[in-house]
C-alpha cells in the first residue's frame, strides 16, 4: 500500500515538472513546429495550385471547343444555304455521319424540319451510367466534388425533350435555337450528359429566312483528359503526401526525440533522483543537437562535481570548527572550576586562542563560498602585475608580517605583465602564495616572486627555500582544509583555504595555478616550493575588439 502511494505520488511530481515544461515547450518551440508544418504546408499549397491548374486546364480545352462548334455550325450552315432544298437532307445525313455529330435543321415556323439521326444511322451515343463500372461512379463522384470545392458553375443536364404536342413548338425546347433565332448570330452551349460527358450545343442561322440549324457533338475527350491528369496530379499529390510523413518522421527521429530524451535525463538530473543518471552525450550527432547534448552532459557533470564540492566543502566546514570549539567549550567548562590563576590566565588565553582561529575560519569560509559568485559580476580592468606584487610586497615589509624574510620582485623580459582582472582578488592571491612561502620559509630565508610576460600569456613564480612540496601532494595541498604545515607552527595559525583560494581565484581570470618541480641550481640548491600561476596576457587590440 505505501509503495503504490509513493507511486502515485512520484506521477504526480513527474506530471507538475513536465507539465510546465510541455507548455513553455510549446509556445517556445515555433521554430520546431513551423519547420514541421512547412513540410505539410508544401503539400497543401501544391493541391490549391493543381486544383486551379485543372480547372484552367479543363476551360481552356471547353473554350476550344466551343470555337470549334461555332466554326463547324456555321460551315455546316452555309453549305445548306448553298444547297437546293430537295438536297438539304442528304447533305444534313453526310456531314453528320462523317462529322460524328447530330445536325438539326428548324424551318422558320419552329418545326423541326430535318434530323441528321433520323436521315441516317447515330453517329454516336451516349452511355447508360447504369450500365458503368464502380470505377466510374467514382469517378463521376470525384468530379462532382471537384466542381463544389472550385464552386463551378451548374451545367444543364443533357436530355432529350420529347415531341412537342404543337410541332411548331420543336425550336422552344431548345434555348440556344431560340437565341440564334433571336441574335441572328451563333449561340454555343454546353450541357452534361447522363455519364456527365460534355455536350456542345451549337446553333447558328441559316440565311436570312428565320432557319436556324443545331449540331449537337459530345466530348468525351475533355473529360478524360481531365481525369487522366487528375490521375497523374493524384500519384504526384500521394508521393509527396508520402514524402511529408517521411521527412516528418525523420524530423521526429532526429530532433524531437533526442530533445526529448534530453529532456527527460534534465528533469531527472534536477529531481535528483538517481546521482547516477547518464545524460546521453549523442557522440554520432555533430550537429547542433548533438552539441547541446554534450554541453548539457558537461554542464550536469560540472553540477554535479560542484554538488560534491559544496557536501564535502560543508563536512570540512563542521569537522574544522568542531575541533576549535571543543577546546573553547573545555576551556569554559574547566575556567569555573579553577582557583588557580596561573591556570585560569592559561585557560582565558586557550579560550582566546580557540575564538580567533573561529573567526579566521568563518572569515576564510565565507570569503572562500562567494569568491565565484563575486567574480562572475565583476567587470575585468587591465592589471600590472609587477606593479601589484612590487607594492604587496612593500607593504608587508611594512607591516611585518614576513617573519624576517625577504620578500624579491623580479621581472624578465621589457614586456610589462599587465592582464585583465579583478586587481582586489590578484592582489589575494599575491599574498595568500607569499604567506604560505613564509611559512614554510626559514629566519632570513628568501621568497622570490618573478614575474615574465611570454606573450600570449604572463607568469608568475613564487619560491621560497623551505622544505618543498613532495611530488605526490602537489595536488592536494590546493584542496580545501588541506594543511601540510611545518613543524614548530602554532597550530590552528592557517585555515587551509589559501591555496584553494588563489586557485579559484586564478581560474576564475582563465588561468592555472600548479605546483612544480623546484628550480635547479642557487640559492634553493633544488630545494623549496614552488607555485606557479599563469594567466592571459592583456594586449591594446583587446580593448579596440
Amino acid at each position: 500500500m505505501a509503495k503504490s502511494r509513493k507511486t502515485a505520488q512520484e506521477r504526480k511530481r513527474w506530471a507538475s515538472v513536465i507539465a510546465p515544461l510541455s507548455s513553455r515547450m510549446k509556445i517556445r518551440g515555433v521554430s520546431l513546429t513551423a519547420r514541421i508544418l512547412a513540410v505539410n504546408v508544401i503539400v497543401l499549397a501544391l493541391m490549391a495550385f493543381s486544383l486551379l491548374f485543372l480547372d484552367n486546364y479543363r476551360n481552356q480545352m471547353l473554350a476550344e471547343r466551343f470555337k470549334r462548334a461555332r466554326v463547324e455550325a456555321e460551315i455546316a450552315a452555309a453549305v445548306m444555304a448553298q444547297s437546293p432544298g430537295s438536297a438539304r437532307p442528304k447533305v444534313l445525313a453526310t456531314i453528320g455521319t462523317h462529322q460524328q455529330m447530330r445536325l438539326r435543321l428548324y424551318a422558320p415556323d419552329g418545326h423541326l424540319a430535318a434530323d441528321s439521326f433520323a436521315l441516317a444511322p447515330p453517329s454516336f451515343s451516349l452511355a447508360d451510367p447504369r450500365s458503368q463500372p464502380w470505377t466510374m461512379k467514382a469517378a463521376r463522384t470525384l468530379d462532382r466534388m471537384m466542381d463544389a470545392a472550385l464552386l463551378a458553375p451548374p451545367v444543364p443536364r443533357y436530355d432529350e425533350p420529347p415531341p412537342p404536342a404543337n410541332p411548331k413548338d420543336a425550336a422552344g425546347l431548345w434555348p440556344e435555337v431560340m437565341e440564334a433565332r433571336a441574335q441572328e448570330g451563333s449561340t454555343v452551349r454546353e450541357r452534361y450528359a447522363p455519364d456527365r460527358t460534355p455536350i456542345i450545343n451549337a446553333a447558328t442561322p441559316l440565311g436570312t429566312r428565320g432557319a436556324v440549324l443545331l449540331t449537337t457533338r459530345p466530348a468525351p475527350d475533355v473529360t478524360q483528359a481531365v481525369r487522366d491528369a487528375r490521375q497523374t496530379l493524384a500519384i504526384v499529390v500521394l508521393a509527396a503526401l508520402l514524402t511529408t510523413v517521411f521527412l516528418s518522421l525523420f524530423l521526429a527521429r532526429t530532433i524531437v526525440q533526442p530533445l526529448r530524451v534530453l529532456m527527460r535525463a534534465a528533469v531527472r538530473v534536477r529531481l535528483g533522483r538517481d546521482r547516477t543518471v547518464i545524460v546521453p552525450r549523442l557522440p554520432e550527432r555533430g550537429d547542433e543537437i548533438g552539441l547541446m547534448a554534450r554541453a548539457i552532459a558537461d554542464m550536469t557533470e560540472a553540477l554535479r562535481q560542484r554538488i560534491d564540492g559544496v557536501e564535502a566543502f560543508a563536512a570540512d566546514v563542521a569537522h574544522e570548527i568542531k575541533n576549535p570549539l571543543a577546546s573553547l567549550r573545555s576551556a569554559l567548562d574547566t575556567l569555573d572550576k579553577v582557583g588557580d590563576g596561573d591556570l585560569r590566565r592559561q585557560l582565558h588565553a586557550i579560550a582566546a586562542h580557540d575564538v580567533q582561529r573561529i573567526d579566521r575560519l568563518v572569515t576564510e569560509i565565507a570569503y572562500a563560498s562567494r569568491i565565484d559568485a563575486e567574480l562572475s559580476r565583476t567587470t575585468f580592468d587591465v592589471v600590472d602585475l609587477l606593479a601589484l606584487a612590487t607594492a604587496l610586497a612593500g607593504e608587508r615589509e611594512r607591516r611585518g608580517v614576513n617573519r624576517d624574510c625577504v620578500v624579491v620582485v623580479t621581472h624578465e623580459g621589457s614586456t610589462p605583465p599587465v592582464v585583465e582582472g579583478d586587481a582586489a582578488r590578484l592582489e589575494r592571491v599575491f599574498e595568500n602564495l607569499i604567506d604560505n612561502a613564509v611559512s614554510f620559509s626559514p629566519p632570513g630565508g628568501t621568497i622570490t616572486v618573478a614575474l615574465a610576460n611570454h606573450g600570449l600569456y604572463v607568469s608568475c613564480d613564487v619560491t621560497d627555500e623551505g622544505p618543498g612540496i613532495p611530488a605526490s601532494a602537489r595536488e592536494r595541498v590546493f584542496e580545501r582544509f588541506h594543511s601540510l604545515r611545518p613543524a614548530g607552527e602554532d597550530f590552528g595559525s592557517h585555515s587551509g583555504l589559501g591555496l584553494a583560494i588563489a586557485r579559484t581565484i586564478i581560474v576564475a581570470h582563465d588561468g592555472q595555478l600548479h605546483a612544480r618541480d623546484p628550480l635547479e641550481g642557487p640559492p634553493q640548491n633544488g630545494r623549496g616550493a614552488r607555485l606557479v600561476f599563469e594567466l592571459p596576457s592583456w594586449h591594446p587590440a583587446q580593448v579596440a575588439s
